[in-house]
C-alpha cells in the first residue's frame, strides 16, 4: 500500500506509482503539519461522476482529490473545521460546506472564490443532502432541518419538532422528489418535496427489541431503506409497499451500527444488493441483503474505520481511518473474488470470535435459502432415476458448455427468472458463446495497428469516454484486419458499442463476442452489401404478416417498408431503444437460442408497439419511433419473441433458413467471406485511390506551402532591401538637408552681414528721411520765412526780375526735392519688387533643376524595369522553348511583350508631355522675367521730365557703365543679386529702349550709390549681377538639354532593344 503525505502542498499527485491490479488499497492518504503532527481528515464527499471527491481536514482545509487524473489540490481554506460536505450539485465545479459556526457556504473549486453564505441554524449541521437534479438541498441539525434552493440560495421549507424528539437524518430519497425524515423514536415519514405533505409514516415495529435508528441506507431506485442503530439488527424495509420486510442479525460482535452504505453495482438495475455494515469495532461487513450471507469486510482492528463514502459509480470506496488517513479502496478488487465462477463446493464462511451467532444466522440462510435448491437436488434425483431415451447422451453432449455448464438447465434457469445473475452474466456469455480466447490471433490482428477506415472514428461517433473510443476504435480495426468488409460496413460501430461498453476491460474477449455475433447473428446481412439484407428483411416482414396483417398493411399504406422498421432495429441490436438492463435482458435470451430468435425478437418488439404504430401516419413519425425508446415491457416482448418462435411456420419460419450456433475455431479465427468480395474490392480500391490522391494532394499542398514561404521570404527580402534603400535614401537626403542647412546658415550670415551693411545705409536714409518729414512738415513756415527773406533781400540788393528768378530757381529746387523724395520711394519699392522676384526666379530655377533630376531618375527606373521586364520575358521564352510548350504560351508571351511594348509607348509619352511641361514652364520663366525687364523699363522714364536737370547731370557724372560694373564690387550694394535691362541680355523678348541710347549707356549706377552732390539726381542702374544670372540661366538651360538628349538616347536604345526582342520571339515561334 502506498501512502501520500501531501503536507503542506496546494497540489499534487495522489501517488506516485500506478497501483498494481489486485490490490484493494489503492493509496492512503494522510497530511502532517509542523513538527511531524498529524492532522485529521474528518469528511469526504464524492460528485455526481465518482471520479473526484472532497476531503476536509481539521484546520479547515478542503482538498479535491482526482482519482481517474492522478492529482490532487487546495481548493479552500475555511479556517475552521467542518460538520459535513456536498459534492453534488448542479453546478458541477460548487460545493458546500457545513462550519463549527452553524452555518454553510457555497464556493467554487476552480475560480477558489465564495458563492454563498447561507445561516439559519442554531446547532450542528451533521448531514446535507442534495436533490438528484443539484437544485435543491436539506441541512440537517439535531433540532431542525432546512430546505434550501441551491439556485438563489434562499431557504424555503424550515422542519421544526418538539424539543424532546430530536433529527437522526432528513434527505431526499434517488429517483424521486420525496424527503424521508427519520427521528430519535424510530418514526419515519415521507414528505412530498414540492408541497411539504406527509405522504406516508413507516410503521414502527412493536415486537422485538428497540433499534434506535442511527444510520440509514437507501438503494439507488429508492425503494428500499435500510436502517440501523443500537444493536446489531438492521431493519429492512419496503418504501413501495411500506412493510418492514426483512430483519437482518448482524454477528454478535456488532454491537452498534454506525453507518450504512449500498454498494452500487453495474448490472443490478438501481436495486442495490450488497449493503455495507460499519460497526463500533471499526470493521466495515459487506453483506448481500437476499442471502444474508457476508461477502466481505473493510478495516481492522488496528487500522479501524471511521466513516466510508461510496462513489456513484461503485468504482472505489474512500474511507476514514480511525488515525484521521484516508485509504482509497477499490470495489472491484474487493469483490474480484464473488465475480469468479461459483465452485462445485460452497463452504460456509464463520466466523472466529461468534461462531454461535455466526451459525444461527447460517441456520436462518440456509431456511431461507435452501428450498430452491432442494428442489433442483429433487429434479436431479428425478433425472437419474428415469430412463433416458435414445439419442438423450447425443443432447447432454450438446448442450454441455465450457466450464461445467449445462445450456438446457441455463435456458430453463433463463425462462424461470427471466435473466441470468448480474454477477455471473459475463461468465454465462462466454459459456454460451464458446470463445476460444486466441489470444497468438488477437495479437497477430491489433498488431496491425489502426485500420485507416476507423482512423477519423471519433468525428463521426464523438465518445466523452476517450477510453470507450479508443477501446471501439481498437475492435473495430481488428475486425476490419480480419475480414475487409468491416471496414466497409458504416452501421457496424453500432453492432459493436454496447459489447465493447460491457467488456471494455478485455478488449479480446469483445472481439470474439462480436465476431460471434456477426458470424451467427448477422448470417446473410453482407450478401447485398452495401444495400440492407433484402433476404432477412422479408423474413421478418413475412413473419409480421403472418401474425398481425392488419398492422403490416397499415405499415404499407403509410409507405412504410421493412427497413423503417427492422433495419433500424437490427443494425442497433436494439441499443437505441432499450435501456442497459433491458438490452441484457433481451441478449441473455438471444444468447441462449438459435439465431432466429433475434429476428423473432424484432417482430416481436413490432407487435408490442402495435398501438402506438397503428396511430402514427408520417414517415418522420416511424423513424422517430424506431430511433428512440419507447415505454415497452421487455419482458412481455420476450414472451411473444417466444410465443412468435413456436407458433410461426416452418416454411416462413427462420430457423429452416439460418445456420445453428457456430462457435469460433479454436487457435485461430475462421474465414469470413459471405459478401460480395467484388463490391468490397472495389471500395477498397476506390479508397487506396482516395488515400493515394489525397497524399499527392498534401505532397503538394506542402510544396506551395515551402514555394509560398518561399515567395514569402524573397518578399520580406525584398522588402528588407527596399527598406534599406529607402533608409539610405533618407541618410542621403538627411545629409543633403544637413548640407543644405550648412549653406543656408553660411547664407544667412552672408545675408547678416549685408543686413548690417544695409542698416547702416538704412540709418543714413532714415535720417535723411527724417529731416525730409521734418522739412516737409514745417514746409509752409519755410517757404514763408524764405519768401520773406526773399523779400527782404530783393528789396535791399536786387530788383523785382531778379527776386522772380530767384523764386523760380527756390521753386524748382522744391519741386526737385519732391521728385527726389519720390524717386527715392520708387526705388525702394523696385528694390523690394527686384528682390522677391529674384528669390523667385532662384527658386523656380532650384525646383526645376530637382524636377528634372527627379524626372532623371524616373526614366533611368523606367528604362531599367523596361530593361527587367524584357529579360525576363526572354528567359522565360527560353525556358519555355526548352520545355516545349505550346503555341498557346508564345502567343501569350507576344502578348506581354506587345504590353511591354504599349508600356514603353505610354512612357515616351509621358516623357513628351514632361518636355511640353516644362518648355512651357519655360516659356513662363521667360514672361516672368520680360515683363520684370518691362517693368524696370518703364522705371526709367521718370528721368525725361528732367531732361534739363539730366544734361547738367550727364556733365558732372561721366564714367560709363563699364566703369560701374568695375566699382560696383567695392561698394556695399543693397541687394545681392538684380536683374539688369539693357543690350545685354541673353533673352531675346527683353528688348532695350531704342529712344534713349545715351541713357541705357551712359546713365547707371548702383541703386544705393550717391552723386558727387546732393543736390543733383541719381540715375538707376539695372545691370548690376546680369552677367551672372545670364550665365547661370545659359547653364542651367544647357544641362536641361543634355538630359533631354540622354532621355532620348535611352528611350531609344530600350526601342531598339525590344523591337529586336520581339523580333527573336518572333523568329524563334516561326
Amino acid at each position: 500500500m502506498e501512502v501520500t503525505d501531501i503536507g503542506n502542498k496546494e497540489e499534487g499527485k495522489v501517488w506516485h506509482r500506478k497501483p498494481s491490479a489486485g490490490k484493494s488499497v489503492l493509496v492512503n492518504i494522510v497530511r502532517t503539519a509542523h513538527q511531524a503532527k498529524t492532522v485529521r481528515f474528518l469528511h469526504v464527499a464524492f460528485d455526481t461522476t465518482g471520479d473526484s471527491f472532497l476531503a476536509g481536514d481539521h484546520h479547515g482545509n478542503i482538498y479535491v482529490f482526482d482519482i481517474s487524473r492522478n492529482r490532487f489540490r487546495l481548493v479552500q481554506k475555511t479556517g475552521q473545521a467542518c460538520t459535513a460536505l456536498a459534492f453534488s450539485l448542479r453546478r458541477t465545479t460548487e460545493f458546500l460546506v457545513a462550519l463549527t459556526d452553524y452555518t454553510i457556504k457555497c464556493f467554487d473549486k476552480d475560480t477558489k472564490q465564495l458563492v454563498s453564505w447561507m445561516r439559519g441554524h442554531e446547532g450542528a449541521i451533521s448531514y446535507i443532502s442534495v436533490h438528484g437534479s443539484g437544485r435543491y438541498a436539506i441541512s440537517t441539525s439535531s433540532d431542525t432541518a432546512q430546505l434550501w434552493d441551491l439556485d438563489t440560495f434562499q431557504r424555503k421549507r424550515k422542519l421544526n419538532i418538539r424539543q424532546s424528539v430530536g433529527i437522526q437524518r432528513v434527505f431526499f430519497l434517488p429517483l424521486s422528489n420525496t424527503i424521508l425524515s427519520c427521528f430519535s423514536d424510530d418514526s419515519i415519514f415521507a414528505w412530498e418535496s414540492d408541497t411539504l405533505f406527509c405522504k406516508y409514516q413507516l410503521p414502527v415495529p412493536d415486537s422485538g427489541p428497540k433499534v434506535s435508528y442511527k444510520a440509514f441506507a437507501v438503494t439507488r431506485d429508492g425503494k428500499s431503506l435500510a436502517a440501523g442503530g443500537r444493536s446489531n439488527l438492521l431493519h429492512l424495509w419496503c418504501l413501495d409497499s411500506r412493510q418492514l420486510i426483512r430483519v437482518i442479525q448482524m454477528p454478535t460482535q456488532v454491537r452498534t451500527v454506525r453507518q450504512l452504505e449500498f454498494l452500487p453495482d453495474s448490472f443490478d438495475g438501481c436495486a442495490s444488493q450488497t449493503l455495507g455494515v460499519l460497526s463500533q469495532d471499526g470493521l466495515m461487513r459487506f453483506i448481500n441483503i437476499h442471502t444474508c450471507k457476508l461477502l466481505f469486510q473493510m478495516g481492522s482492528h488496528d487500522e479501524a474505520i471511521t466513516t466510508v463514502t461510496v462513489a456513484p459509480n461503485g468504482r472505489h470506496i474512500v474511507a476514514i481511518m480511525d488515525n484521521g488517513s484516508i485509504n482509497v479502496y477499490s470495489i472491484q478488487s474487493l469483490t474480484q473474488e464473488l465475480n469468479k465462477p461459483p465452485p462445485s463446493k460452497v463452504a460456509m464462511v464463520s466466523g472466529v470470535e461468534a461462531e454461535q451467532e455466526l451459525s444461527n444466522l447460517r441456520v436462518k440462510v440456509r431456511s431461507d435459502g435452501i428450498q430452491r435448491p432442494a428442489k433442483s437436488s429433487g429434479r436431479q434425483t428425478q433425472v437419474k432415476i428415469l430412463r433416458p431415451p435414445a439419442g438423450s447422451a447425443t443432447e447432454d453432449k450438446e448442450n454441455e458448455l465450457p466450464a461445467g455448464l449445462n445450456k438446457k438447465r441455463l435456458v430453463d434457469m433463463l425462462k424461470a427468472f427471466g435473466e441470468y445473475p448480474a454477477k455471473y452474466r459475463m461468465f454465462v456469455w462466454r459459456s454460451l458463446l464458446c470463445l476460444p480466447e486466441n489470444h497468438a490471433a488477437y495479437s497477430s490482428l491489433t498488431d496491425k495497428g489502426l485500420h485507416l477506415a476507423y482512423l477519423a472514428l471519433q468525428d463521426k461517433y464523438p465518445i466523452k469516454s476517450h477510453k470507450l473510443q479508443r477501446g471501439l476504435q481498437r475492435v473495430l480495426s481488428a475486425l476490419a484486419h480480419w475480414a475487409a468488409i468491416f471496414g466497409e460496413v458504416e452501421y457496424l460501430p453500432l453492432v459493436a458499442f454496447p459489447f465493447v461498453k460491457l467488456f471494455q476491460n478485455n478488449p479480446m474477449l469483445c472481439f470474439e463476442v462480436v465476431a460471434t455475433v456477426l458470424v451467427n447473428w448477422c448470417q446473410h446481412w453482407f450478401e447485398y452489401f452495401p444495400n440492407p439484407p433484402l433476404n432477412i428483411l422479408s423474413m421478418a416482414e413475412n413473419i409480421l404478416a403472418h401474425h398481425d396483417k392488419e398492422l403490416l398493411q397499415h405499415l404499407v399504406d403509410c409507405g412504410i417498408t421493412s427497413q423503417h422498421y427492422v433495419w433500424p432495429l437490427l443494425e442497433t441490436l436494439f441499443s437505441e431503444v432499450l435501456t442497459r438492463d433491458e438490452w441484457l435482458k433481451l441478449f441473455d435470451n438471444v444468447f441462449s437460442n438459435h439465431p432466429s430468435f433475434l429476428l423473432m425478437a424484432c417482430v416481436a418488439y413490432i407487435t408490442c408497439s402495435r398501438e402506438p404504430l397503428l396511430l402514427c401516419s408520417q414517415k418522420q413519425d416511424y423513424e422517430y419511433f424506431f430511433h428512440h425508446r419507447n415505454n415497452l415491457d421487455v419482458g412481455a416482448m420476450i414472451k411473444e419473441a417466444y410465443r412468435l418462435m413456436g407458433s410461426t411456420p416452418a416454411d416462413i419460419h427462420p430457423k429452416h433458413l439460418l445456420s445453428n450456433f457456430t462457435p469460433l475455431t479454436q487457435g485461430q479465427y475462421p474465414v469470413f467471406n459471405q459478401y460480395p468480395e467484388f463490391i468490397v474490392e472495389y471500395q477498397s480500391r476506390e479508397r487506396e485511390k482516395i488515400r493515394l490522391q489525397e497524399m499527392e494532394y498534401l505532397r503538394e499542398r506542402q510544396e506551395v506551402s515551402a514555394l509560398r514561404a518561399d515567395f514569402v521570404r524573397r518578399q520580406a527580402e525584398e522588402e528588407t532591401y527596399y527598406a534599406q534603400q529607402e533608409l539610405l535614401g533618407k541618410a542621403e537626403e538627411q545629409r543633403r538637408n544637413i548640407l543644405a542647412q550648412e549653406e543656408e546658415k553660411l547664407t544667412q550670415q552672408r545675408a547678416k552681414l549685408a543686413a548690417m551693411k544695409r542698416e547702416l545705409k538704412v540709418k543714413e536714409l532714415q535720417l535723411l528721411d527724417a529731416t525730409r518729414r521734418r522739412f516737409l512738415k514745417h514746409q509752409q513756415d519755410l517757404r514763408a520765412s524764405q519768401i520773406k527773406g526773399l523779400e527782404q533781400e530783393i528789396s535791399r540788393k536786387m530788383d523785382l526780375r531778379e527776386q522772380e528768378t530767384t523764386a523760380a530757381v527756390q521753386d524748382l529746387e522744391i519741386r526737385q526735392m519732391e521728385m527726389e523724395a519720390q524717386r527715392r520711394r520708387l526705388e525702394q519699392t523696385l528694390l523690394k519688387e527686384q528682390e522677391r522676384l529674384g528669390q523667385r526666379v532662384e527658386e523656380e530655377v532650384a525646383m526645376r533643376m530637382r524636377g528634372a533630376e527627379r524626372e532623371d531618375e524616373s526614366d533611368t527606373e523606367l528604362l531599367h524595369s523596361t530593361e527587367t521586364n524584357i529579360q525576363i520575358l526572354e528567359e522565360s521564352l527560353a525556358e519555355a522553348c526548352q520545355l516545349g510548350l505550346d503555341s498557346d504560351w508564345q502567343r501569350e508571351v507576344a502578348e506581354r511583350l506587345q504590353q511591354v511594348d504599349a508600356e514603353q509607348e505610354r512612357k515616351r509619352e509621358r516623357l513628351a508631355e514632361l518636355h511640353r511641361q516644362t518648355l512651357a514652364e519655360e516659356k513662363r520663366l521667360a514672361d516672368t522675367m520680360r515683363d520684370v525687364a518691362g517693368r524696370k523699363v518703364r522705371a526709367t522714364t521718370w528721368e525725361d521730365v528732367m531732361r534739363s536737370r539730366a544734361q547738367l547731370q550727364e556733365q558732372q557724372q561721366p564714367p560709363s557703365s563699364d566703369a560701374q560694373r568695375q566699382t560696383a564690387p567695392h561698394r556695399p550694394c543693397v541687394i545681392t543679386t538684380a536683374v539688369c535691362v539693357g543690350t545685354n541680355t541673353a533673352d531675346p523678348a527683353v528688348i532695350p529702349n531704342p529712344t534713349s541710347p545715351k541713357q541705357t549707356g551712359t546713365n547707371m549706377t548702383c541703386l544705393n550709390s550717391r552723386s558727387p552732390t546732393e543736390s543733383t539726381s541719381t540715375v538707376f542702374s539695372l545691370d548690376r549681377g546680369r552677367a551672372k544670372l545670364d550665365s547661370s540661366e545659359r547653364e542651367l538651360l544647357r544641362e536641361i538639354r543634355e538630359l533631354r538628349l540622354k532621355l532620348a538616347a535611352r528611350a531609344r536604345e530600350g526601342s531598339s532593344a525590344s523591337s529586336q526582342s520581339v523580333h527573336t520571339l518572333s523568329s524563334v515561334s516561326q
